[in-house]
């Protein structure tokens, strides 16, 4: 069930953690301060050209705060939405799955995910519930071992005891190099009902450019870990390459690919992903007009972003800050190189760092707080899961 990047079967490389610390800056953000079709025929997503059927978003936007779903997480990183409406959160330190009631914001937990090695920004991170979920009761996880970063999907049988439902897991793909820094982590199924995932160059730069590596890359893939028939290059699950660390992926409605990136020490990013482009890393930071390599549709100073999760609502990309400890809205435009008008910030600094959001249908998001990670600071009923209203 197991896949290699490589044409040839090599996976390799990791980065010694003194190298890897000394080349992080932002990362996440300073120390301090339906039956699916046929998956090998599937086709690639929309290309960037395409535009939105939906109504153009205003070009101001709003948030409101409409309750705590539930508190007291232990550094919650991935978070996916059951058929139904409930989410599962997991704990990148503790290594556990936990089902949260989406109306009442109780608690199961699902247990642990075998394998996982925590440090530094590695462990249990993104989530995503199989599009065949109804079927199969399959949960997906990326997450850190001791020797790499890898995909699993596991059985959720809610039948069980709490503390007991999960399956052993069953690794689709393995050998994603790992670091103490850069491990990327977000996992999602596209419209297309393929998995993908952004990974991180470890602070290896050079991986980014390489494309016989998985780091460093956006990878895209059937739910089998298998190569999509329609990836930029034959049997390669690499969909698009020179990412820094890609930690948020979301479809807007014209089913187009967006992906936040960390910055070094100038920019952060929000792309638009197209199929086999170069996004510059380590050559280009930010918008700089470079021949080959595709700039970003919007950019911060990593003081203001350092972006983790992003989702799609009411027109928008909603990007979630860790170091900047807000979220942005992006109004989409349905033009290739601009948003419709300069991204807006709300919540700043009012719930410490942010780290996933989650479209809920409508106009309503989840979004997760990142206050137990050990970079930020811990207040009372952190870590939380907040509902929000926006337009």
């Amino acid at each position: 069930m197991q896949t290699p990047v490589l044409r040839n079967g090599v996976v390799a490389l990791l980065a010694s953690a003194s190298l890897l610390l000394s080349a992080c800056s932002s990362g996440d953000g300073p120390a301090a301060g339906e039956e699916a079709p046929s998956p090998r025929s599937s086709p690639a997503s929309a290309p960037a050209s395409a535009s939105p059927s939906a109504d153009l978003p205003p070009a101001e936007g709003a948030v409101e705060v409409v309750k705590t779903l539930t508190d007291g997480l232990a550094s919650p990183w991935g978070i996916a939405a059951l058929p139904g409406g409930d989410l599962l959160v997991g704990s990148r330190d503790e290594a556990t799955i936990t089902r949260i009631d989406a109306e009442s914001g109780g608690k199961t937990l699902l247990g642990s995910v075998p394998g996982v090695a925590p440090a530094g920004e590695g462990g249990l991170l993104g989530l995503a519930v199989a599009p065949t979920f109804g079927a199969d009761h399959l949960v997906y996880a990326y997450f850190t071992t001791e020797s790499d970063n890898r995909i699993a999907r596991l059985q959720y049988d809610e039948k069980k005891p709490p503390g007991q439902q999960l399956g052993a897991p069953d690794t689709i793909l393995r050998g994603i190099p790992k670091g103490s820094i850069h491990n990327g982590g977000r996992i999602a199924f596209g419209p297309d009902r393929m998995l993908y995932a952004g990974t991180g160059e470890t602070g290896d730069t050079g991986l980014a450019q390489d494309k016989a590596s998985p780091a460093g890359k956006i990878l895209r893939m059937t739910p089998d870990g298998e190569p999509v028939h329609g990836n930029p290059e034959g049997d390669s699950l690499v969909y698009s390459y020179g990412h820094r660390n890609v930690q948020g992926l979301a479809w807007d409605s014209g089913k187009r690919l967006w992906a936040s990136e960390f910055g070094q020490n100038t920019w952060d990013e929000l792309n638009l992903i197209e199929p086999g482009k170069n996004y510059g890393w380590p050559d280009v930071e930010g918008k700089e007009g470079a021949s080959g390599f595709v700039d970003p549709v919007a950019q911060w100073k990593t003081s203001e972003a350092s972006p983790s999760g992003i989702a799609y609502a009411e027109g928008s990309i909603w990007m979630a800050g860790l170091r900047g400890e807000r979220l942005w809205r992006i109004p989409l435009s349905g033009k290739a190189d601009e948003p419709l008008a300069r991204p807006q910030a709300f919540l700043e600094g009012k719930y410490g760092r942010l780290r996933t959001v989650l479209a809920a249908g409508g106009d309503k998001l989840w979004l997760v707080t990142s206050n137990t990670d050990g970079r930020g600071t811990a207040k009372p009923g952190d870590d939380r899961i907040l509902l929000l209203k926006v337009r």
